[in-house]
């Protein structure tokens, strides 16, 4: 669906709230309402909310581990490995 299709009017969302909702909870995609013809805010789904957050929270780890890289603070594998491996079991 275009973005387009998606910027409503503020006195649309005060009109049609719950209508709003239920197309939210159905429709993956986030809705722009504008005021005075200028976007303002940005209305979403929760599970759409929640799935940009966990996105957000992984590009936020990739971009740590490739500054990580770029100053040198790598530790071999094989070390992680052998940090991590727990004791044989006494069973």
């Amino acid at each position: 669906m275009k973005l387009s299709s998606r910027i409503r009017p503020i006195s649309y969302l005060k009109a049609n709230t719950a209508e709003i909702v239920r197309q939210l909870g159905e429709v993956k995609e986030p809705m722009i309402i504008t005021q005075n013809g200028e976007a303002k805010i940005v209305v979403q789904g929760i599970e759409s909310y929640e799935e940009t957050e966990e996105t957000l929270a992984l590009l936020k780890i990739l971009v740590l581990g490739k500054r990580q890289v770029a100053e040198g603070r790598l530790t071999p594998a094989v070390r992680v490995r052998d940090k991590i491996r727990l004791p044989p079991s006494s069973e």
